[in-house]
């Protein structure tokens, strides 16, 4: 789950002014690897998460955390400044241990495009390189207004992001992934729903006509899904990149750039 849902629930927490950088850097989850690297911290990074692979030299660093939880004691040995934490899907009460013992714990949650800017600016006082880490964050707003600029349609595309088949999960509207359709000129038909992470059915799919279906995947996950809806609906099956699409990073925008020109070869409504 770590490696598909590195999706973030709480908000972005405040730089302490007085933050200088950091020599020492443990990042708890994949998608903080990847932020960490992108405001150029990646040679202070001594410890990581499982699936922390990329940039590819990430998944040469000790793994320190997985799905079963937080290493502390090795943590510790390791003696980090910086310890880079996920709310949404690191367990709280080890790094309440981790802070008991005086280490510094920061909380990047980005929930959007515009808060994984933030982070990245976040980061940028605990860099070496902190002009970096700032530009990094001006191409990425730069680059995702430009896609939502060049990519608007009066009548967007109806979509449906599907996450597995049995069963069967989708985006609401407060997620990333949704935010990706809006931005390629897309609705999520499921933006309404209550809850993050909506567990739905075929029927409710299919009352809700959507002409494209979402997947994270390549090319035999295509085919699953276009063999699961085959004679009930007709619905186009666009497969992104999964680490793109589903890590709140800065390759989230890999994953926008991927799918609108695939929206875009469609028909005006």
């Amino acid at each position: 789950m770590m490696r598909r849902f590195c999706l973030i629930l709480s908000c972005l927490l405040p730089v302490a002014a007085t933050a200088a950088p950091a020599q020492r850097v443990i990042s708890l989850a994949p998608n903080l690897t990847e932020l960490a690297f992108a405001a150029g911290l990646g040679d202070r990074i001594i410890g990581v998460s499982a699936y922390s692979d990329y940039p590819p030299q990430a998944s040469k660093l000790e793994q320190v955390a997985n799905w079963q939880g937080i290493n502390v004691e090795r943590i510790v040995t390791l003696k980090p400044d910086v310890v880079l934490a996920w709310r949404g899907g690191n367990p709280q009460r080890p790094l309440d241990q981790l802070i008991s013992l005086g280490i510094h714990v920061i909380y990047l949650d980005p929930q959007n495009a515009e808060q994984v800017a933030q982070a990245l600016e976040q980061l940028a006082v605990y860099s070496p390189s902190p002009e970096s880490a700032k530009r990094a964050a001006a191409d990425f707003r730069q680059q995702w207004q430009a896609l939502k600029l060049k990519y608007h349609r009066q009548k967007p595309v109806s979509a449906f992001i599907q996450f597995g088949t049995q069963p069967l999960f989708t985006a609401a509207a407060t997620t990333m992934q949704s935010e990706v359709l809006n931005v390629c000129g897309a609705k999520n038909i499921f933006a309404d729903s209550r809850v993050p992470w909506p567990q739905v059915s075929r029927e409710q799919v299919l009352s809700r006509h959507p002409q494209v279906i979402v997947i994270s995947g390549g090319k035999s996950q295509k085919q699953v899904i276009e063999d699961y809806w085959r004679s009930m609906l007709s619905a186009q099956v666009i497969a992104l990149d999964p680490d793109w699409f589903s890590r709140a990073g800065p390759r989230i925008l890999l994953a926008a750039q991927q799918l609108c020109p695939q929206l875009a070869a469609l028909p005006q409504g």
